[in-house]
């Protein structure tokens, strides 16, 4: 059994996520900013903990992972003000790395988008561009860590059932709709192979069954 965090516990992946690994028989902790939401993380499996990562320090990041063996960042602010996109995307995001080294936790995944990275291409007149920025530098600090880091990169998200595949590294002409049960099976997915580590794996809801579609290409 692993113990796994889940940071962000509340967002639709995180609950997709949270019943699909306290399935497989792993413990689960996920931290929530919100008391009220410890129901509804409860009734996935995993054990709701209360952790306001906006304002936490890296130290207290760091007790709460403590005797983890990995930790997911599912965590947004949701847009709306960049200010707060730029604390939580980008600042607590980071400073959750710092944590999970200081108390030893080696493996991060990181759910980012499709397209993340610094040549983004979002004007700065258009409101994603705070969080086109914040996940860009996030990601990027992942990479400098010496965490066995894994980011991934889901297209748009929806709610659609999952199937079970995908297609990595999709084309720009077709659809990149990607359902959020299909990007938690990615994530659950990537925790088991640790030949993902070092990678950043961008995909859409596709053809292939997610265990080949992740293989390494050759």
């Amino acid at each position: 059994m692993t113990r796994i965090a889940i940071i962000g516990g509340h967002g639709k992946v995180a609950l997709h996520l949270s019943s699909l690994l306290t399935d497989e028989g792993h413990s689960v902790t996920s931290f929530i900013r919100n008391p009220d939401h410890a129901g509804d993380v409860a009734q996935t499996g995993a054990t709701p903990s209360v952790l306001d990562v906006e304002n936490a320090t890296t130290a207290e990041i760091a007790v709460a992972l403590k005797g983890h063996d990995a930790v997911v960042w599912s965590a947004g602010a949701g847009g709306g003000d960049p200010a707060r996109t730029y604390a939580v995307d980008r600042d607590a995001a980071i400073r959750s790395m710092d944590a999970a080294a200081e108390a030893g936790v080696g493996r991060y995944v990181m759910v980012s988008y499709l397209g993340a990275g610094r040549n983004h291409g979002v004007p700065e007149s258009n409101s994603f561009y705070a969080y086109a920025e914040a996940k860009a530098a996030a990601d990027d600090y992942l990479r400098s860590t010496g965490l066995a880091w894994t980011i991934l990169g889901p297209g748009a998200l929806t709610d659609r059932p999952g199937s079970g595949l995908i297609d990595v590294d999709p084309s720009p002409e077709g659809s990149r709709e990607t359902s959020r049960s299909n990007t938690a099976s990615v994530a659950a997915a990537v925790l088991e192979m640790s030949e993902t580590a070092g990678r950043t794996i961008e995909f859409c809801d596709g053809s292939l069954p997610i265990a080949a579609a992740l293989q390494p290409q050759a």
